[in-house]
């Protein structure tokens, strides 16, 4: 496996991702693997791919309207 160093991490975004370790049980070289593979998912694809593909996904499903769902339930 390869090996990867960073340096010069902000001090803000380096106690960002140790809380985000510690909530999520994981040492921060783990939390980092996961933000880096989940970035590798999402630029798999360009943007509009990505879209298009959701859009097949949802054709033919019963999707309601939101707004007025929001509405009642505000007025419960």
């Amino acid at each position: 496996m390869k090996a990867i160093t960073v340096r010069c991490v902000p001090d803000d975004l380096y106690d960002n991702l140790t809380t985000l370790a510690r909530l999520n049980r994981r040492s921060l070289q783990q939390q980092v693997l996961v933000f880096l593979d989940r970035a590798r998912v999402i630029d798999s694809l360009p943007a509009l791919d990505r879209a298009a593909s959701l859009r097949r996904r949802l054709a033919g499903r019963p999707l309601g309207d939101t707004v007025a769902e929001v509405r009642t339930e505000r007025r419960r």
